[in-house]
């Protein structure tokens, strides 16, 4: 059994929430400066311009990337030999994120319940979802889930006669109905199988994927680059004011599902597709 302390865990956390919030991963800049080359609208092509020069002052002044800071959301990898000692999982993720949006002079955007809606001035609590696997170490992936594109995600109880037709369809029309609210280029983040919650999980998963990395399925990958095709087809491009590029990618995730059912959700991410990892 090997042992992972509560204030490393607190510092390793604190620190991915920096990091995401100022500096955009190498995969969603590649993915930019090639639907960059790619653009023939001028307007378009400037726009994404804008979008990598901010990126980079982001990470040089080491300055937010987007004034959306985003809700905290962790997929952690937790080894079931691995033991949390000094203090629980939990606590010790959500005070990494005070400290992290503190020290990092993040606006806090979370408040404590939907009804009287109080900020609670530090950015928590987070979202955390964990899932035992083999080994003895303890994999954190985070990202910052700004709101523009959560809000704009959607999830479809389907019929199994619907058809992956109709799955296509909803998908596309999700992203349309978006619009520039998304803040495109977006990644899209598809949920396909389980029940109602389980899809929407598998949804926000797929968005931990980098970008330009395929479903090892082979079937599962040709509906990613399908519905790719599909809503880059739109026109709504960079930022909804026209072009080539609506979307970098789009990640489709798989699980077993009901002989009456069809769950399919749909997680939009902007383009500051903001995520992070470290194993301890």
């Amino acid at each position: 059994m090997r042992e992972v302390t509560y204030d490393t865990i607190v510092e390793a956390v604190k620190r991915l929430c920096i990091d995401a919030n100022v500096e955009l991963g190498s995969d969603v800049v590649r993915a930019m400066q090639e639907a960059k080359s790619q653009e023939k609208s001028a307007v378009a092509d400037e726009v994404l311009s804008q979008l990598l020069q901010n990126a980079e002052i982001a990470a040089a002044e080491r300055v937010p990337m987007c004034q959306d800071t985003g809700m905290a959301v962790f997929l952690v990898e937790l080894g079931q030999d691995c033991h949390i000692v000094g203090g629980s999982l939990y606590d010790a993720i959500n005070e990494g994120i005070r400290r992290g949006y503190g020290e990092g002079y993040l606006r806090a955007s979370i408040v404590q319940d939907p009804i009287q809606r109080k900020n609670t001035g530090d950015n928590t609590p987070g979202i955390v979802h964990v899932e035992l696997v083999s080994g003895d170490t303890c994999t954190i992936h985070m990202t910052a889930k700004g709101f523009g594109s959560e809000n704009m995600s959607r999830l479809q109880m389907m019929k199994p006669s619907d058809g992956i037709d109709a799955v296509e369809d909803f998908v596309v029309e999700t992203v349309r109905l978006a619009g520039p609210n998304a803040c495109p280029p977006v990644v899209v983040g598809v949920g396909l199988g389980g029940n109602f919650e389980h899809s929407a999980y598998l949804a926000k998963r797929a968005l931990f994927r980098p970008v330009g990395e395929r479903n090892q399925r082979p079937d599962a990958a040709e509906l990613e680059l399908a519905l790719l095709a599909k809503i880059n087809q739109l026109g709504l491009g960079p930022q909804g004011m026209g072009g080539r590029t609506t979307a970098l990618d789009v990640h489709v995730e798989l699980y077993a599902t009901h002989i009456a059912g069809l769950p399919v959700a749909v997680n939009i991410n902007c383009h500051a597709s903001r995520h992070k990892h470290v194993t301890l």
